[in-house]
């Protein structure tokens, strides 16, 4: 195959306030050959985006080219002229970021964000680009390719999404694509359909892939090559196969250790009772919420229904369930950020009000909520010791000399330094900025944390260091956890219970070895067996299985009738499921299935 990209001892440095070079990228060098796709892999920090960027001839503010060259078909990217990089740019490279939702215009049709950057480029016609358009719909399976392009982006699921941001990218027929975390917010079942469907059009286009993550499970399965990065140096560079089966470097161990194994029983920890009381430290009764006007006790659109959880103290409840199944909606109507239209919420046997601005600022203080992105959930304009500082404030009235005292326990706590508490949250890194935001809700000396999410965002090696944190802090003072997340393999090793949740109903829920082990109802083996494995060929295994053809590339629809798995279940009995709510199943020791099938048939 012939060299796309030659990227030649690359240097890239940060210019400080005194004019001096600070090195990032120091000396890397690669090359990507067509219909190939090379990873860049590494913990935050390691400088893969920032290499991925000088693709594009880009580096972000403060950070300049030092050394080296970015060859693209033995053109030097680097050395050009504004102009030829406008050109560049869209036409011959093609850049997918993170975040499909922040990167399209909600007041423009799908079509026109498509289309507009090959027409803006001459290098298609408007009815030309329509054309091609659809026919990458179609190459990246998207539902309904005739008129796709006359939606919204609010009309289309997440997955979908992303997939669209792909076509955008791939619309002006670039020779080379930058794929920067493109699955690494999405569930596991989403995250697979996005998967393959890039690595499909990949091949079918012969272009070309330079994808940056840090999840070596999702690596294994559309890499070819692997470049493992570690603060701005290259440690190991080989193919797919010899990095994953064989790693040569003690760097690349650690990143293949902090991976999860795949979800199962076994896997998480014994939770000791000392801190057992009569009353759960939280329960919610027969909860029914949602959104829009209420008539006659209903929500114009209910998202939960008949939903009970009960979370005993030092004990932690795991939601699992994909985007749009209620997890986080759930989370809102525990801590009364959205109050529910029928059940209660109760805390230490006591009913709450539904509504957070009811609650006594006692109740407040038991019940704390760490949202997914520390980047908003902190003011940017406030040191750490005053975010720090102001629920202790708030809660417990603590000033002065003892106020310092605590914000330094809180940090020691989260294990950051005490020099912590003068910096800005822009001064730390992603995983430092999630323990601020973890500290806070400790802060207030809460009996119950919501954690949302807390992981998704995080590399491997400081996602597994957050749950090793939270695991510490249970024992040590007893607090409980409501841990929402899509992840299974991080729920599985740290949860004691399992919740799963699908459009808005409570599907199965048990201890965590006894959901993670067969008999499941159909949503949980669809959730396991969509969890990726490290190993090479795992992707064209899994999509050959029964669950995944039958449920993969679906959206959750919430229904006020039947099963609302119906139309993705490969055991749906028709004009059984989808007309009658499903049925209750105890199978021993709380674990509870509701599913028409009789237990026999779960395991099949």
């Amino acid at each position: 195959m012939s060299v796309l990209l030659e990227v030649n001892h690359l240097k890239i440095s940060a210019r400080k306030d005194d004019d001096s070079l600070t090195p990032i990228v120091k000396g890397v060098s690669f090359n990507v050959a067509r219909g190939e796709v090379i990873a860049l892999i590494g913990e935050s920090g390691s400088g893969k985006t920032t290499i991925a960027l000088s693709a594009l001839g880009y580096t972000k503010p403060g950070l300049e080219f030092t050394g080296g060259q970015v060859r693209l078909e033995g053109e030097d990217i680097i050395t050009m002229a504004s102009d030829q990089l406008r050109a560049l740019r869209g036409q011959r490279v093609a850049y997918l970021a993170q975040s499909a939702a922040a990167t399209f215009n909600p007041a423009l049709t799908i079509g026109e964000q498509v289309t507009e950057s090959c027409v803006l480029h001459n290098i298609l016609t408007q009815k030309q680009a329509d054309e091609r358009a659809e026919f990458l719909y179609r190459a990246l399976e998207l539902p309904d390719p005739d008129q796709l392009g006359k939606r919204y982006p609010h009309q289309v699921s997440g997955g979908q999404l992303q997939r669209l941001m792909a076509a955008t990218a791939l619309c002006g027929k670039p020779d080379l694509l930058v794929l920067d975390e493109p699955t690494t917010a999405l569930d596991v079942t989403t995250q697979i359909e996005v998967l393959k469907a890039f690595k499909s059009v990949i091949k079918q286009e012969g272009s070309a892939a330079i994808y940056v993550t840090h999840d070596l499970s999702v690596v294994a399965q559309i890499a070819d090559h692997i470049v493992v990065l570690y603060a701005g140096e290259v440690q190991e560079h080989g193919s797919a196969e010899q990095v994953v089966s064989h790693p040569g470097h003690d760097y690349t161990r650690r990143l293949m250790h902090a991976v999860r194994p795949p979800p199962g029983a076994g896997q998480g920890e014994e939770t000791s009772s000392e801190h057992h009381r009569e009353a759960p430290a939280l329960e919610v009764k027969d909860i029914v919420a949602g959104y829009g006007k209420t008539q006659n006790g209903i929500p114009s659109i209910t998202v939960l229904r008949d939903v009970n959880v009960s979370i005993e103290r030092g004990h932690t409840v795991g939601v699992i369930g994909e985007s749009g199944c209620g997890k986080s909606t759930l989370a809102r109507v525990m801590a009364g950020l959205l109050p529910a239209a029928q059940g209660k919420v109760l805390l230490d046997g006591e009913t709450l009000k539904p509504a957070l601005q009811r609650r006594s600022r006692g109740e407040l203080q038991k019940v704390q909520f760490v949202f997914q992105m520390a980047d908003t959930a902190l003011n940017p304009r406030q040191r750490i010791d005053h975010i720090l500082g102001r629920p202790l404030e708030f809660y417990l009235g603590l000033k002065g000399k003892e106020k310092r005292r605590r914000i330094g326990e809180l940090l020691q706590m989260v294990e950051l330094p005490q020099e912590f508490a003068g910096r800005y949250p822009e001064e730390l890194s992603g995983g430092q900025k999630q323990r601020v935001n973890l500290a806070r809700a400790l802060a207030a000396s809460p009996e119950v944390l919501l954690c949302d999410e807390v992981i998704s965002a995080l590399d491997s090696i400081v996602g597994a260091n957050v749950i090793e944190l939270l695991k510490r802090l249970r024992k040590q003072t007893g607090v409980s956890f409501v841990f929402i997340s899509h992840d299974l393999s991080t729920v599985a090793s740290f949860a004691d219970e399992i919740v799963v949740l699908y459009a808005g109903r409570v599907v199965e829920k048990g201890a965590t070895d006894a959901v993670l082990s067969p008999p499941y109802h159909p949503y949980t083996r669809l959730l396991i067996s969509s969890v990726p494995e490290l190993r090479v060929g795992w992707l064209e295994e899994t999509m050959q299985t029964q669950e995944a053809q039958a449920g993969i590339d679906r959206v959750v629809t919430l229904t006020d009738t039947g099963c609302p798995f119906f139309d993705r279940c490969p055991l749906a009995i028709k004009d059984t499921c989808d007309r009658e709510t499903a049925p209750a199943r105890q199978l021993g020791a709380g674990h509870t299935i509701e599913c028409h099938r009789s237990e026999a048939e779960f395991v099949h």
